[in-house]
Order: C-alpha cells, then structure tokens, then sequence
C-alpha cells in the first residue's frame, strides 16, 4: 500500500480496529496513532513516497522462570503492547538499508554478510546475524530499506534485542517467504543473531516470547515443537495489573555478569557428568555439597539452588493460572522474586555498591504494596526493570511512588498482546 494511502488512513482514523487489536489498552490507540502518522512520515523523508508494509514486534515480560531457559529449564513468558515497529519496502538491489529512530542509516550487503568482530554488539550485528540465520536454514532473503521506532525500553529487560531481532525476522518472512517462518523458527534465528554475531550469550526465552505472542509456557528439556504451550488467563478479570518499572541503570558492561549465571551453573552441573542443572535435585546437590563448594565455588551452589526451585516454580504457576488460582499464582511470583535476591543473586552488582536500582526499586514497591501485590527482579537482572502484579485499586498510588523515585514514566501498566511478530497491513 503506497504510504500516501496509509497515512490517508490513519489520519481518517481507519485503522483503529487493526490497532485496538494489537494494543489491547483503548487508553493508547491515539498515541499509537500519532506514533504510526509520524514512522510513516519518516520513512517518506528518508525514501521517498513508495508502496510499503508495516511490521510489528513486542517486547516481553518474564512472568517466571527467571534464568532457567539455559538449563532446558521452563519459564513462563508473555508478550506485551510495547512493541517495535517498521515501515518497510523492497529494494531494487541487494542492499538491506535500516534507519531506527534517532540513529544514522545502517547499510548492508547482502553478498557480504561475513561476522566482523568490530561489529559486535552493534544493531548491525543483530541485522547481519538474522540475515545469515534465515539462510542458513533454507529461507530466500533479500534488500529492503526500513525505518525502525520502538517503544520497548532499552535495558530495561523488555528485551528490545529480541524484538528487533524477531521484527527483522518477521520482514524476512513476509517480504521474501510468503510468511512462511514459523514462531519458533523465528525465535532461534533470533538467539542466533545474539549468540554469534551480537555475541551476547543468552537463551532462548526471550525470542521465543517476542516471536509466539501471548502468554507463553516453555519447556526446554522438550523438543521446540513440542515445548510450548499458550496459557489463557486474563489478568484483568482477577483486578490485577502488570506493571514495569524502569529502574533507569544502565546494562553497559555487565555482559560479564549475565555470562557468569550460566557458566557457574554448568561448573555444578559439570560436577555430576552433566551439561546442565535440568534433572539435578537439591537432594543430589546436598550429597555433593562439599565437592560442589570446593570446584565451583559457594555462589555457584546458591545459583544451582535457584534453577532448581524456580524451575519447580513456574510449574506451579503453569498449574495456578489453568486452575483460575491467581493466589497460589502470586504467592509464587513473590516466592521467585526472593529466589533472585538471595540465591540467584542478579539483583545487584556486586562490584558496583554505589549504583543498586533494582534493589532499591524492591524495597520500594515492597512497602508501597504491603498486601496489595508482589514484585520480582525483571530479565537478566543487575539493571533495568522490576516487575509487579498490582492490585487495580492500588494501581494509581503505586505509580506515583515508584515515578517520585524513578521518575515521571518509569513505571508502565501493560497489556498481554495476543500476536508475536505480524505484519499488520
């Protein structure tokens, strides 16, 4: 649809149903309309008027399973009405141009889409490594200029990356297969592009949210196309709300300690002839303890000990959200956030006493909460967000607390969406 028609469209306000169905909250399909006017402006300053499509990814919330998906553990994950979005249309070369918003244009060959080391960390990286992932598994890929804007916070444990990577993936899909990459697919190029090109060490839990949609149980000690399972369980019904603060700390330079998590529990693992921690009882962990601290050491032991009952955990939030049971549901969440402080220890750096965001935010929202909700660390943890279930009566004075501290916005009430990755018209 060329891009005069659309932004005819959006403007007449006909697009609101398509938008009301993405974005679930009534309360932001003026923003979001505005949001999509001015993408479509942008890629018409960048390119030129064109027949375009539009894309769309969310971001996700971790609702339990925190550090587990590298174990074969299981999480429980869901998708929200934070997303990232591209204007795109196909090039008449094989040149993959991206401008995201507020960066220089990104340019890329598509006969030369070797790893660069320099590139590392970079959205280049990330475009290059989906490139290479969708080919290497057979996919047709091809050149096309896009522009990016995303709402899903960086660093904030979101997973910006994995949405990005998922909404490039999706492109891909539609624009040069037919649409034909399925959700899972589409997580492991994802991971992919992370792992090897972006190289950032990761699992798979954060793509597999962004790309499935909806609320999502995995289980990684499954085969991916036996492992998922879509949860219905509205949230609203029950008179809570998810809501995600932005703790404002920065992610720069922790990559070490995202690392650590997984290496130390494989150091334990190692202990009993394993990969991973997936099958190890605290029981086995007991009759080993004296080895275990000597060959990885008394931090990888409590690490150890938090796989094994989160994993547990989100079996039991599985089992509480089909049987109806949001208390039994959320004195889990509350028993996971306890977890991560104290054994998985991703609350804090360690290194860094000065700069303690997310622990600050938990004491916080503890005493703001009292018996109105429960919060955990969010993500990867370190920096970034906190989570709460929020009573809706409480909902207005918890924000505002959280805002004195964090500031005016940082803390967000989200909906689950319904969709990974779609192309939307």
């Amino acid at each position: 649809m060329n891009t005069k028609i659309i932004l005819d469209k959006l403007k007449r306000k006909e697009c609101e149903d398509i938008l009301r169905d993405i974005y679930v909250d009534e309360n932001v399909i003026p923003h979001q309309t505005d949001r999509y006017i001015e993408a479509v402006k942008r890629f018409e300053d960048i390119y030129g008027e064109c027949d375009v499509n539009i894309y769309s990814a969310p971001g996700r919330s971790e609702v339990c399973g925190n550090h587990t998906d590298h174990q074969r553990g299981r999480i429980l994950a869901a998708s929200v009405n934070l997303d990232a979005i591209a204007i795109v249309a196909e090039s008449d070369d094989d040149m993959v141009r991206v401008v995201s918003d507020g960066y220089d244009m990104i340019s890329i060959d598509i006969k030369e889409l070797e790893k660069d080391q320099k590139e590392e960390g970079s959205t280049k990286a990330l475009i290059k490594g989906v490139l290479v992932g969708a080919k290497q598994r057979g996919y047709q890929i091809g050149g096309f200029k896009a522009y990016v804007t995303s709402e899903v916070l960086i660093g904030a444990g979101l997973s910006s990356s994995a949405a990005f990577e998922t909404l490039i993936a999706t492109i891909i899909s539609y624009m040069f297969n037919d649409g034909s990459l399925d959700a899972v697919t589409n997580a492991v190029i994802g991971q992919y592009a992370e792992n090897v090109y972006f190289n950032k060490p990761c699992g798979l839990m954060d793509q597999m949210a962004c790309s499935v949609g909806n609320l999502v149980y995995v289980d990684f000690d499954k085969p991916l196309d036996s492992a998922i399972e879509k949860i219905d369980f509205d949230l609203n019904r029950h008179g809570y709300s998810l809501c995600i603060t932005d703790t404002k700390g920065s992610h720069a330079d922790l990559t070490h300690e995202y690392a650590a998590i997984p290496d130390e529990m494989k150091k334990v693992a190692a202990c009993f002839s394993k990969d991973v921690l997936r099958g190890i009882t605290f029981e086995d962990i007991l009759c080993k303890m004296d080895e275990l601290r000597e060959k990885a050491g008394d931090r990888a032991v409590l690490r150890a000990i938090h796989f094994i009952n989160e994993d547990e955990r989100v079996a039991k939030c599985v089992s509480a959200l089909k049987n109806d049971d949001i208390d039994t549901f959320l004195d889990n969440i509350k028993d996971s956030g306890n977890s991560s402080f104290k054994f998985l220890q991703n609350v804090y750096c360690s290194k860094d006493t000065m700069h303690q965001n997310v622990s600050l935010a938990l004491a916080v929202s503890e005493a703001l909460l009292s018996d109105n909700g429960v919060c955990r660390v969010h993500g990867g943890g370190f920096a970034g967000t906190i989570q709460a279930f929020v009573k809706d009566s409480a909902v207005g004075s918890y924000l505002e607390g959280m805002d004195r501290v964090f500031g005016d916005g940082a803390c967000k009430v989200l909906k689950i969406r319904k969709y990974g990755g779609i192309k939307l018209m």
